[in-house]
């Protein structure tokens, strides 16, 4: 029996589904990379400080993927199951999990904005702008919570399309108010980093609305209302924190090692040129690996689907397809984002000399592990967490984080000063060393688990 499945649904479906989210993604990395660019046009320190405040929704998107994601693994195993009663009690317990995150860190956003930036950087001009955007945008993370944990539920039953029309729509309403606030056009005062701010709230008011429509008017499988959501058999809480919280554990270590890496690098002598820098950098490979995790995310709902389904005795020409096809697409991932440096750097033409060099030089490091990423991450969140095996992520990120990268960053940045690419190198470097691990592991077959009742 050939290892690589020869079904030409299969791969119909997964091309589907991977660009759907891919776009999706494509179009939700385009808001910041609209506040990126329009401030960066407007001044370097802007755009820093707003980069800084980035790294906090990084982390809550981190934790609502958490949350997000054992909506997907539980609600895709039920689907494929035709078992679609557990689905929205599953959807209500992870709602209470991503709402509360996303309180709590507001909370904490709006009481404690310069203590939170003065942990990530020691330049009091950057710090200024910071805590502007912080106080405005911290009003979006409920209502960011709120909406993706819906479209999640969604993914879970197959729904994509509705994804990328709330973030096309945002991405509009975004770009055109950050040209009127930003700037101060049509009358409008010129508000710098806090129009950025604004637009991004109003944005993110205009994504929920259209999640609330579509549940209401156009979604006839789960028929999703507030009482379904709000009522729940609180049974399957205890089946969702299983599944969930060890993603949720990832997830937020994921989250935190980010604000540390920023914090480590925004800490260093020349912080002034390597913090816009690492802002851009990660901008950039965020926008130009959007199909490797769309990959991953189509991955795990077709590995759900298929466990549920119960074609167990398929799973292993599955696993090996989406392997092959995951290392592909890190190829042509890493070959764009080399050849994306000249065009970048034609964009962020405000820059210092000294900033657009470790710029060139962080996209240069990103483009070598993206490799790395695009196998070990879509075969980590789309194969083993679908198969329910969630604590092997969660041990392994501590390993490479946590008792690697960052103590030899920190070392590299502080005690053997480091150029500020080596210790970015140290950064990333994680990306590469999970590959083998993850490829024994998913040849053990140890990540199938039983997650459904």
């Amino acid at each position: 029996m050939s290892r690589m499945l020869h079904d030409k649904t299969f791969y119909r479906t997964f091309a589907i589904l991977t660009l759907s989210l891919a776009l999706q993604n494509l179009l939700t990395y385009s808001v910041n990379l609209a506040d990126n660019i329009m401030l960066g046009r407007f001044s370097q320190d802007a755009l820093s400080g707003a980069s800084l405040c980035n790294q906090l929704q990084f982390f809550l998107q981190m934790l609502v993927q958490g949350v997000g994601e054992g909506v997907v693994v539980l609600g895709a195993r039920y689907w494929g199951k035709k078992d679609l009663k557990p689905i929205p009690d599953i959807i209500g317990a992870g709602l209470r999990f991503g709402v509360s995150i996303a309180a709590v860190l507001f909370v904490l956003a709006l009481l404690f904005p310069t203590q939170i930036i003065r942990l990530m950087t020691n330049d009091p001009v950057i710090m200024e702008q910071a805590v502007q955007y912080l106080q405005i945008i911290c009003f979006t993370y409920v209502i960011f919570a709120l909406t993706n944990m819906l479209t999640a539920s969604l993914r879970s039953i197959g729904i994509v399309k509705i994804g990328y029309i709330i973030s096309a729509s945002t991405l509009c309403i975004n770009i055109c108010l950050n040209y009127v606030l930003i700037y101060g056009h049509f009358g409008a005062p010129a508000l710098g980093v806090r129009g950025a701010a604004i637009a991004t709230l109003v944005s993110r008011t205009v994504e929920l609305l259209i999640v609330i429509w579509f549940l209401k008017f156009r979604e006839h499988t789960l028929r999703l209302n507030w009482r379904k959501l709000l009522f729940i058999d609180t049974s399957y809480i205890k089946d969702y924190i299983h599944v969930s919280l060890p993603m949720l554990v990832t997830q937020t270590m994921w989250g935190a090692s980010s604000i540390i890496q920023t914090a480590i690098l925004g800490n260093m002598e020349n912080a002034a040129m390597v913090v816009p820098a690492n802002s851009i950098s990660v901008l950039v490979f965020q926008i130009l690996s959007v199909v490797g995790y769309g990959a991953a995310s189509a991955a795990a709902i077709m590995t759900g689907r298929t466990l549920g389904e119960g074609h167990k005795e398929r799973i292993d020409q599955t696993a090996f397809t989406f392997q092959i096809m995951f290392c592909i697409i890190g190829v042509f991932t890493g070959l764009i984002i080399l050849l994306s440096r000249g065009p970048v750097l034609q964009i962020y033409n405000t820059l210092s000399p000294e900033a657009a060099e470790l710029t060139r030089q962080f996209i240069t490091v990103l483009a070598i592990t993206s490799v790395g990423t695009c196998y070990q991450m879509a075969a980590d969140c789309g194969i083993l967490r679908a198969g329910g095996d969630t604590r092997f992520a969660m041990w392994n990120n501590i390993v490479f984080v946590w008792l690697i990268c960052l103590p030899c960053a920190a070392l590299s940045a502080f005690v053997f000063h480091f150029s500020p690419v080596v210790v970015f190198f140290c950064l990333k470097m994680e990306q590469l060393g999970k590959c083998p691990v993850i490829f024994l592991r998913v040849r053990s077959k140890k990540w199938i688990k039983q997650i459904t009742r």
